[in-house]
């Protein structure tokens, strides 16, 4: 691992927080009596970015992402710790940050361009490469303020990659560009990786922290969580996400009065399991198989069996592009299940999603699930058309419809498969033919 560029010990950051706009007039006019609530923003953080690293940080809206990268680069300062950072940073932060609504675009290059330290001969021998990267055209001599969201990323970006930083800052700006442009912007990113550049990447698309980034940092309510491999990473912000959408659906449930069964106590459900799996022994196999995989949601149901079976009926390890397959998913339900939403998603070795299918999005409706029963549903498809690998299939349970439901049971790195590939495809895939059967028991 090379030398560390960025270096942050017990960072913390407050912000005053009024509760009244005129409570700041009154703080000027009685000094020495506070009329405001102090906010931590950050709390305590100790990181370090090395030379050539990109580092990829993830949290939902408000976790402290943007405070630590305006600290990091220097447009705010910690109210305690230290910040130590070697050479030249150049910063892609919240749009329009840097540039001077007033002036031109012209004008802001040649701003920026001498804040971050490069003298004007030398922003003048990149301002064409920069112009032509933007593409923007005869707005370069207007005033800022006339651009489009769209245009502002352009030229914020154009400068960015081009005053030879030695540590870019990409927040979540790039999320206004259009396609073909966002595609430009990161084949410039990986030149700047293959370069050495050193990268902070801040963004909510898991799947791109996981492809582009070499290490993953989590941080919620401006503490780190963990940081890892982004797939890890990745796969636990995920996990958590759901917990908090589970959360809000039950706390939606009880405002509204609704009928909620409580989930069975472990005991009594670990005793139930048992008398099922004496007079089941396939109960017993599928339960025990799982005893130590990752999972979560509520658990008023739970999966038992899962497995994908090739055109012979076999339990596949291998399959080809375009070869039909039955994925089994089996389901106990603990409580009474209203509207079970059954699904598996499909990802590669980075965590990115390639494609997801459930009975909802097929339009196929499963019977109402009492407590004690089991179903069965499989799915009938075709392999994907996607690059040789591995790839990881997870089955899901929930109750409720794609755009509100209650998680129940998501296993996840459960079951494993190795593709082979005939064409190159990327991204994310749909999948046109399916046939979905139930049973119930």
């Amino acid at each position: 691992m090379g030398e560390a560029v960025i270096s942050l010990k017990n960072v913390s950051k407050s912000f005053k927080r009024y509760s009244h706009p005129v409570d700041r007039l009154k703080e000027i006019l009685l000094p020495g009596k506070t009329q405001a609530e102090g906010f931590w923003a950050l709390k305590n953080v100790s990181l370090e970015v090395f030379q050539g690293e990109t580092l990829g940080i993830i949290g939902q809206n408000g976790s402290g992402k943007s405070t630590l990268l305006q600290i990091i680069a220097g447009t705010l300062q910690p109210t305690l710790g230290e910040v130590a950072v070697r050479g030249r940073v150049s910063a892609l932060l919240e749009l329009g940050s840097g540039f001077n609504p007033e002036f031109t675009g012209r004008q802001n290059v040649f701003f920026n361009g001498r804040i971050l330290g490069l003298s004007h001969a030398e922003i003048e021998a990149r301002f064409d490469d920069i112009a032509a990267f933007a593409e923007i055209g005869d707005f370069i001599d207007q005033p800022v303020k006339t651009y489009s969201s769209g245009m502002f990323v352009r030229l914020a970006f154009a400068v960015a990659v081009h005053v030879d930083p030695e540590v870019l800052i990409v927040d979540e700006a790039l999320a206004v560009g259009d396609g073909i442009f966002v595609h430009r912007c990161m084949a410039k990113i990986k030149d700047f990786q293959d370069s050495g550049g050193t990268i902070l990447f801040v963004s909510h698309d898991v799947g791109a922290v996981a492809r582009l980034c070499s290490r993953g940092v989590w941080i919620n309510s401006g503490s780190l969580v963990s940081t890892g491999e982004p797939p890890e990473i990745s796969r636990r912000y995920q996990a958590w996400m759901y917990e908090q959408i589970n959360a809000h659906h039950r706390a939606e449930v009880d405002a509204h009065h609704l009928p909620y069964a409580p989930l069975i106590h472990q005991k009594q459900q670990e005793a139930e399991r048992q008398n099922q799996s004496r007079a089941n022994p396939f109960m017993r196999r599928a339960y025990l198989a799982f005893s130590q995989a990752k999972r979560f949601g509520t658990g008023r149901a739970e999966i038992v069996d899962f497995k994908i079976l090739d055109s012979t009926g076999a339990e596949a390890g291998f399959l080809c592009p375009g070869e039909w397959v039955k994925i089994v998913v089996r389901i106990l339900a603990h409580d009474q299940i209203q509207m079970p939403l059954i699904g598996v998603s499909i990802y590669d070795r980075l965590r990115t999603a390639i494609t997801g299918f459930n009975n909802y999005q097929y339009r196929y409706e499963l019977p109402e699930l009492t407590s004690g029963s089991h179903l069965d549903v499989e799915f009938c498809t075709k392999w994907p058309d996607i690059l040789g690998g591995s790839y990881v299939l997870e089955p899901a349970i929930a109750d409720g419809t794609q755009d509100s439901h209650e998680m129940l049971d998501w296993l996840q790195l459960l079951l494993t498969v190795e593709s082979s590939a005939t064409n190159l495809t990327f991204g994310m895939i749909r999948i046109s033919e399916m046939e979905i059967s139930h049973s119930i028991t």
